[in-house]
């Protein structure tokens, strides 16, 4: 029988900056405690959704108590047909609450672009409902893909950890049904690991980040291809006015 999907989260979601070689010290820690999921290395394709004037990611940047975002994602090239997930993603006080509805692609994208009502009538649905009825003007702002490794905790708690690397980002073709090509966000080499936990992180990660020197650092993904290309691209767009 195949594992519910899960769509209500509440973790605290810490990233770390690694080179490979620190990547690799951390799976060897990791093995006797973790395995990789079910679905191997993926890769997850995201289109995001912001204001005309960019309220929602410009507002992250400044690091208030308070921020959210929305997003679809899907973990392959879709098609109209394929599942993928509107997730509703708001942080507080460090926080991170995550609430997700699966839809077609096609009926996500139209829902989400306000060219129909969803189908699904659920409590996140109308979250959801609200959210687009507050910010009125949302649209698809950007791209964003990455191969990521997610790895579970075998004494079946809710310890995750994730590894991303070749985050790509782009400002056209906004489709999940579309090869993922762009602009690199990380330097290169580098990985982005994800801690998700309910609480305190075990103490064998914890001896391993600390041996290796591995310090917990601030990386959005929409927030640097925000400050890394689409800022650049705006500002190049109104000197050529």
């Amino acid at each position: 029988m195949s594992k519910a999907i899960q769509t209500v989260f509440q973790r605290y979601e810490l990233k770390y900056m690694l080179t490979p070689a620190q990547k690799e010290k951390i799976l060897r820690a990791m093995e006797p405690h973790m395995a990789m999921d079910a679905y191997g290395r993926t890769t997850i394709r995201n289109i995001y959704f912001d204001t005309d004037n960019y309220r929602l990611v410009r507002r992250s940047i400044e690091r208030p108590a308070y921020k959210e975002k929305l997003r679809i994602r899907s973990y392959k090239q879709a098609d109209p047909e394929s599942t993928v997930f509107v997730e509703l993603k708001k942080k507080y006080d460090s926080i991170v609450y995550k609430r997700r509805i699966t839809l077609p692609e096609a009926e996500a994208m139209e829902w989400i672009c306000g060219g129909a009502h969803c189908q699904k009538h659920t409590q996140i649905s109308e979250e959801i409902d609200y959210f687009l009825s507050y910010y009125q003007t949302l649209r698809p702002a950007v791209f964003l893909s990455y191969e990521r490794e997610a790895y579970y905790s075998l004494d079946g708690g809710d310890f995750r950890v994730t590894f991303d690397d070749t985050i790509l980002c782009r400002e056209d073709n906004l489709t999940l049904r579309a090869e993922p090509y762009g602009t690199p966000l990380l330097p290169e080499g580098m990985v982005l690991m994800e801690i998700k936990c309910p609480g305190a992180i075990p103490l064998w990660m914890t001896h391993v980040l600390t041996e290796e020197h591995i310090y917990k650092t601030s990386f959005s993904k929409y927030g640097t291809a925000y400050e890394t290309i689409i800022y650049p691209n705006l500002h190049k767009e109104i000197l050529y006015v």
